[in-house]
């Protein structure tokens, strides 16, 4: 079954369609419009199990995570209230915040203040030093991300963020290296090695996610031992405040200089060709892609 961009079910022939041509693509996005608000056949037929491997609205923020628990479906990964949680990146900055987890500084803007206070948010904005990245508070895939080291491109930033939502993240930038932590399990969760990103462009953009493909994704990243267990033990940590079960990806940044840590966000949906991080990465932790599915299907049934 596959939902477009506006939410609308696709029906069966064109679902095969867009498995099919997904697969074969290195970034994996089909085009296609959907016909309607829910595919019957979850009501009329029978599922062990769903397998949510959807980015973005409708597909990781607990839209459809929602449906299933009311329609008693289990299905892979985290629940409602921890998908749209993780999804709405000012929300899940608070609660790392309010938890005491290193998360960088950042300045919360929506359509009312931007036209009523301009002036005082770009004051703040610039407060936190340049450069800074503006995001839309619940998009995924670096959709509307700006990197901004110049004051006068704050303001077209921000519009171009509010284009794609009411509500706006303003973050300070980090000199550091971007890690990624697969984690995985229910009650018990472990983590597996760490990874790194090396962007090609001035930082991890949707072109470089999906489109150019010049990043480098390092796995194992070149990490001692030390630094290795604070990585895992944060990112556990993470996954459980946020209320994760069954995966998550956790995104942090590494400063080259001092070591601190700080938690960028965690993706409770990560990508999942076999060349993906996530899997990569339990691949190399000692669970190969066909059993990581299967336990994530254990997972899902267990819960």
């Amino acid at each position: 079954m596959a939902i477009d961009r506006h939410g609308l079910w696709a029906d069966a022939e064109t679902s095969r369609r867009v498995l099919s041509e997904s697969t074969d693509r290195a970034d994996g996005v089909v085009s296609f419009d959907g016909v309607s608000r829910l595919d019957r056949r979850l009501v009329e037929e029978d599922f062990d199990v769903a397998f949510p491997v959807l980015h973005g609205p409708y597909g990781e923020d607990g839209t459809i995570q929602g449906l299933f628990e009311m329609l008693n479906i289990p299905f892979v990964g985290c629940d409602t209230a921890s998908s749209a949680l993780c999804m709405d990146k000012i929300f899940c900055k608070r609660t790392l915040a309010q938890a005491g987890i290193p998360t960088p500084k950042w300045v919360e803007i929506d359509r009312r203040s931007w036209g009523e206070e301009r002036a005082d948010i770009e004051r703040r904005c610039l407060d936190l030093g340049l450069p800074v990245f503006v995001k839309p508070a619940r998009l995924g895939s670096s959709v509307g991300i700006s990197k901004v080291k110049r004051p006068d491109e704050l303001p077209g930033a921000v519009d171009g963020a509010l284009a794609h939502g009411r509500r706006v993240l303003v973050e300070r930038g980090i000199d550091a290296r971007e890690i990624e932590v697969a984690v995985l399990g229910n009650d018990h969760p472990r983590a597996s090695v760490a990874g790194e990103v090396v962007p090609g462009n001035e930082f991890y953009d949707y072109e470089d996610k999906y489109l150019d493909s010049t990043c480098e994704l390092l796995a194992p990243a070149a990490l001692d031992e030390e630094t290795s267990a604070r990585v895992q033990a944060l990112s556990v940590e993470v996954f459980r405040l946020l209320g994760c079960a069954g995966m998550a990806r956790v995104d942090l940044f590494l400063e080259r200089e001092g070591g601190g840590l700080w938690v960028n966000e965690a993706n409770t949906i990560p990508g999942f060709t076999s060349i993906s991080m996530y899997p990569r990465l339990w691949g190399l932790s000692g669970l190969d892609y066909p059993s990581l599915m299967d336990q994530l299907v254990r997972y899902a049934l267990e819960r």
